[in-house]
């Protein structure tokens, strides 16, 4: 949505009873009449009943954390359903498509990356016969380049609502593909990681964070598959079938993101299942080594302790040679266990 002005900075285009700045309330990012594809004027929110009501007037209003006085007054201009304006006012909606007789209120969740981390926000679009009211909560994109490339098109925004309302989806779902492209750098680093070395602590920390955020990617990019999908059908108010086959181009990409998604989060399994495996492996090879030097250890601890009893009547005693056969037979049993587990590789 359009980047957050005070109302100072927003001059109106010229002509007969145009909006005055300074009477514009705060949060009311854009407000302007088009007809045919063009730029009338800016307008002052009490004027929009009057110039949607107009033919082939299309009016296009772009709010930012309004508050409930301003809802209210955009309520009472396009007759919106008291149920829309109450969900309108309190963001953590989850997307949705609803039909309020011949209007329709969207919404949707916005996402993008800032200082490494994935900011999410809400965007609720109001669309009916002749106007387009979106409201934005939280951190999101600028939609000013969405009205630059509307106003750039004429002949398309000729089409009226539902184009507009095409062009913010269409905005809305671009934009979680530089996210997915961030995570995905992540998540190829962390699974290079598990193939050279096991994780360190920081590194499953850092795994599990990574399965959260695109698990919160995910909630909110998989109901807007849905809602677009209701958009490739003519059922729905005001639809013009011309744009069909581009509500289906959304619908692709939304897909396409939602696949990538389900695609990283079962890297990140495996790579989480890899690590263990690979920590288990470690494990138990230490044991091996532990065992098998305990086993070698065993051989000389039970003859010195034998040989360490304090009996008179012990016949290798008395044998000239008795401490050097022991400690040769001593020396012959831990080598050839040595050897022995050597070759089953536990040493």
């Amino acid at each position: 949505m359009e980047r957050l002005k005070d109302p100072d900075s927003v001059s109106p285009q010229a002509g007969s009873g145009s909006a005055s700045p300074r009477q514009e309330r705060r949060g009311v990012v854009a407000a302007a009449v088009y007809q045919q594809g063009q730029r009338i004027r800016d307008i002052r929110i009490g004027e929009a009943g009057e110039w949607r009501s107009r033919e082939n007037a299309i009016v296009w209003i772009g709010l930012h954390e309004p508050d409930e006085v301003l809802l209210h007054q955009v309520q009472a201009e396009f007759n919106l359903h008291p149920l829309a304006i109450e969900d309108a006012a309190q963001p953590h909606q989850r997307p949705k498509l609803e039909i309020y007789g011949d209007a329709m209120f969207i919404v949707a969740r916005t996402a993008h990356m800032k200082d490494g981390e994935i900011i999410f926000g809400e965007t609720h679009l109001f669309v009916g016969r002749g106007y387009v009211v979106s409201v934005r909560h939280g951190e999101s994109s600028s939609y000013l380049a969405v009205r630059q490339r509307c106003e750039a098109t004429p002949t398309a925004l000729a089409h009226g609502e539902n184009y507009i309302l095409y062009s913010i989806l269409d905005f809305i779902v671009d934009n979680y593909m530089p996210v997915i492209e961030v995570v995905q750098e992540e998540v190829e680093k962390l699974e290079d990681l598990v193939l050279r070395e096991q994780l360190a602590k920081s590194d499953i920390e850092r795994l599990y964070l990574l399965r959260r955020k695109l698990l919160r990617l995910r909630n909110a990019v998989v109901p807007l598959v849905d809602v677009c999908r209701r958009y490739e059908h003519i059922d729905l108010p005001g639809m013009d079938p011309t744009l069909q086959s581009l509500f289906r181009d959304v619908t692709d990409h939304v897909r396409r993101v939602q696949e990538d998604i389900d695609a990283l989060r079962e890297v990140l399994a495996f790579a989480f299942e890899a690590s263990v495996m690979i920590g288990q492996t470690e494990q138990t090879a230490i044991a091996r080594k532990l065992a098998a030097w305990a086993a070698i250890l065993a051989v000389p601890t039970a003859i010195a302790g034998i040989y360490g009893m304090n009996f008179d009547d012990m016949p290798e005693l008395k044998f000239q040679y008795g401490y050097f056969v022991v400690l040769g037979v001593i020396g012959v049993l831990c080598l050839s266990l040595f050897t022995f587990f050597r070759r089953r590789k536990w040493l």
